[in-house]
């Protein structure tokens, strides 16, 4: 079994390393709603990629999570960081962060086996496939968020997290802490959110 360590720079160079990233189409206009980015979390995020600027390799492309939003709304951003375009989609929080399952993130936790979402700075790591399909690792580059390659928190895809279940229930799902998006839209993210760049996670 291949080390943490191993893991992770296998994923930086990789088939969806972004080594080609510029070669991309520009982001296709598919947010569903326009978008709802907070300029100030924006804010923190490029303040967050100056502070990780040795560790993260690539800088074209950023993702924001806004948990100030509800889980019906597209909170989750990818920044095209040459153009400062934005997509935007629907993503879950976890069942440690919203116990009542009302939708909003009530708290953040680090701790493995709390179920819940973790703010901060997060390195994307390597592509896998596991039990919810094709999935991205992540490093925690924060000590609020520093647990997260051992707690499993990933990007995955989930059928408890699309348009339906808002049309439905009002509400998204909850995940394990993960970063959960509908089925339909996690291969742009993983595609676009390659290894080696930002996801930064926080309320605004």
């Amino acid at each position: 079994m291949m080390k943490r360590r191993t893991i992770l720079k296998t994923g930086l160079i990789g088939l969806g390393s972004g080594v080609g990233s510029l070669l991309f189409p520009i982001l296709p206009a598919i947010a569903k709603a326009p978008s709802l980015l907070d300029p100030k979390l924006l804010a923190k995020a490029k303040a967050a990629l100056e502070t990780h600027s040795a560790t993260i390799t690539h800088r074209d492309i950023i993702g924001i999570a806004d948990y100030t939003l509800h889980s019906a709304k597209p909170r989750f951003h990818l920044v095209d960081m040459m153009n400062g375009r934005t997509t935007s989609f629907l993503v879950a929080h976890g069942k440690g962060s919203d116990k009542k399952h009302t939708g909003w993130v009530q708290q953040f936790s680090n701790v493995p086996g709390s179920e819940a979402s973790s703010g901060g700075s997060y390195l994307t790591a390597a592509t896998y496939v596991g039990k919810h399909g094709e999935s991205r690792r992540l490093e925690g580059l924060e000590s609020r968020n520093d647990m997260a390659y051992d707690r499993a928190i990933v990007i995955h895809g989930a059928w408890y997290a699309n348009e339906q279940m808002v049309r439905q229930h009002g509400k998204l799902g909850r995940s394990q802490g993960c970063f959960a998006f509908a089925e339909t839209d996690l291969g742009l993210i993983l595609e676009r959110l390659g290894p080696g760049r930002l996801l930064y996670a926080d309320k605004g």
